[in-house]
This record gives C-alpha cells, structure tokens and sequence, in this order.
C-alpha cells in the first residue's frame, strides 16, 4: 500500500517572502519577453518557461505549495500585484511600443476571462465573443462621433448594447447544443462582421475615423501623463484605464464563480441533464453565460476603439473569436489566473516571433503545441473548489 505525502504547509513569513519574489520574478520575465527583440533571445526564454511549466507538471506540490502561500497572505499578495501593474509604466518608460502591447493584451484579457464564463465554467462553445467586442467598439463611437457623447457615457450604453445582443444570440442558441451551437455563434459573428462592413452609417469597409480621446477632470488622455515629475507617453492614460477593467473583470469573474451562478454553470458543464434534474432552469443560465460575456466585451471595445481612435469590420472578424477562444484553452479553462496568462502569452507571442520572419506562423504553432503537450489542460488548469479553505 503506497500513501500519498502532501506538500508541507508554509509558514506565514515563508509564504509571504515567496508570494513577493514569484511576483516580482513574473513580472522580470514578462519585461524581459517584451524586450527581447533577438530570435535567440526569444527562444531562450520560451524554453525557460517550457522548463518551468514542465516542472510544475512534474512536481504537483509546487503548484500546491504556491497555491497555500498566496492564500495564506492574500492581502500582500494582491498590494504586491497592484504595485507592480501601476510601477510597469514608470520601469518601460518612453517605450510606447511596449505599452501599447500591454493596452492589448490587458483588453485581450477580459475577452478572454468573458468568455470564459461560458467556454470554462459552462462548457458553452462560443465564436461570437469578437462580435460582441465590434458592438461595443462600434456603439460607442458612433455614439461620440454623431451624437458628442463623452467616453463615460458611452461605456454603459455599448456595453448595454452587446448584451442585448447577448440574449439576441442566447435565446436562439438554446435550440443547439454542442457542434451545432458553435455553428450559431459562427453565423452570429460572421452576420455582425458583414452587416459593419455594409451599412453606410458605420462607414462601411472604411470604417468610422477621428473617435475623440477620452478625458478626466479636464485631462485629455491624448496628452503625456504627468506622475510626481515623472512624464509617461500618452499611452499610459490607456493602460491603467485597461489595468482598470482588468481589475473589474477580476472582481467579477472571482464573485460569479463563488456564487450560486458559478456553481449552476459548472454543473451544466458536468453534466446538462443531471443539472436539469436538480431543478436548475438550465435555458436561463446558458443565456445568462452569453449575456456576461457580451456586456464584459464591450467594455473591452469601447475602451479600444477610443485608444486607436479609428476601428473598421477588419478589426473585428471571426479569426478574433477563434484567438479568444485558444487564449482561454491554452491559458486554462475556469481559472481566473490560468486565463489572463494565455492572453498575454498569446498576444505578445506573436510579436516576438516576427524575428523568425517568413517562418514566424510556423513557429508560434509549434509553440503552442508544445505547451499543450507539456501541460495538456492548460498552462494553469482549473482547480477543484475549496470551501473553508479545504479542497
């Protein structure tokens, strides 16, 4: 008879310092990712994750002990997190290429942590996340550009919007199940993408031009933030008001999955019919999942289309739902963390790899591959549910 040996349990002070130095090393490596502009650099520092996400496959109690440290100190955990998302800017400087990276994969994060309400926690497959992200992006501006509506008003009203174009889609789609729903969030997505590019008043395949730049108390965020002497590009405006979404998505995706919601989901993931059984209103809640998403991505496309200043049918197709989508399986289905890493991965991966060139499509697939082959359920897989700090 074999017995299983647990990882010890860190002490409090042992916990800390490990939270504060895992943090502060994921951090140093995404800096280092976002500057290495050299193939062999790259390379170098994708094998060092490879081997880092290999060891966690291999030794369960890593994971385990990272998981009790961070619980056991999670008011340093989340300061340790927020001075280094609001310290990023002031670290990169004057590199707006950098940050504009990070505007991205920040906005890519909370498309990707919406759809995770129904791909993770409910097993809902749905290719109409990048549709839903065009009309937010595309309410708001027009709500700007012919009516002079400030930012702040349009946010509410776009994500408004998608949601009712959420249960729009919902409603129909509870008809289908499994290959044939994906097949009605397909149709979605493509209609949305078409009839952009078609009508006039969206400014057709040209697209809609000159989304005035939002501001706050009589800052404009098309001009330098200025922060105790230090002056930060105009894109450090858009990255904290992404940093700011994140936090909200976070927020949410965090109280949904804790809730009555949450465990209603991951019970029609389990298992529909036994959901059903157990007196859950099984329509409601797969609407309900298509609702959360639409709302929380246009969110995400109104604050893009205010950053770029110009969006266009192109910059919503479906191959935007089908990125979302691998960005929530490679991260990790149903887990928060495992889904905001596969977004930035997925984002700046491919950037870096234009220094393989012709060969970069290539490379970027083995890429992927090989970290579902090392880690086949994610690079940070969905954990069994813990009550009372046991699992």
């Amino acid at each position: 008879m074999t017995m299983s040996v647990s990882s010890p349990t860190p002490g409090k002070g042992a916990a800390g310092l490990f939270t504060v130095v895992s943090q502060l090393c994921g951090a140093a490596y995404l800096y280092l990712l976002l500057k290495a502009a050299e193939a062999w650099q790259v390379v170098a520092l994708l094998a060092l994750l490879g081997l880092g996400f290999y060891l966690l496959e291999k030794r369960a109690s890593i994971s385990d002990y990272a998981l009790d440290s961070f619980a056991r100190v999670p008011v340093l955990a989340v300061a340790t997190a927020a001075i280094i998302v609001l310290a990023f800017p002031f670290v990169v400087g004057s590199n707006t290429y950098i940050l504009h990276l990070l505007i991205v994969a920040q906005l890519y994060s909370v498309l990707a942590l919406a759809l995770n309400f129904q791909l993770g926690s409910a097993n809902i497959p749905n290719f109409a996340t990048g549709a839903s992200y065009g009309i937010g992006a595309y309410v708001s501006a027009l709500l700007a550009i012919n009516f002079g509506l400030s930012f702040w008003l349009t946010l509410p009203i776009a994500a408004l919007a998608a949601t009712l174009f959420g249960f729009i889609i919902g409603i129909p789609s509870m008809r289908a199940r499994d290959t044939y729903l994906a097949l009605v969030t397909i149709a979605f997505g493509v209609v949305v993408q078409q009839l952009l590019n078609n009508f006039t008043w969206t400014g057709g395949p040209n697209g809609l031009v000159g989304i005035p730049a939002p501001s706050l108390f009589g800052h404009s965020f098309a001009d330098p933030l200025f922060v105790f002497g230090w002056k930060l590009p105009s894109q450090a405006n858009f990255y904290y008001l992404a940093a700011a979404l994140v936090v909200v998505a976070i927020v949410t995706a965090h109280r949904l999955h804790g809730s009555r919601i949450g465990l209603a989901w991951n019970a029609l993931r389990a298992d529909e019919i036994a959901a059903k059984a157990q007196g859950i209103n099984v329509a409601w809640f797969k609407v309900l999942a298509f609702a959360v998403d639409a709302f929380l991505a246009a969110f995400a496309g109104t604050i893009y289309a205010f950053y770029v200043s110009y969006i266009s049918p192109d910059n919503f197709t479906f191959l935007v739902s089908v990125t979302i989508m691998t960005m929530v399986i490679v991260g990790g289905m149903d887990n928060i963390f495992g889904v905001i890493a596969g977004a930035f991965l997925l984002t700046i991966l491919p950037e870096k790899l234009r220094a393989f060139e012709d060969y970069r499509l290539l490379v970027f697939g083995v890429v992927i591959i090989g970290f579902l082959m090392i880690r086949p359920q994610g690079l940070f897989p969905q954990r069994m549910r813990r009550y009372g700090g046991k699992p």
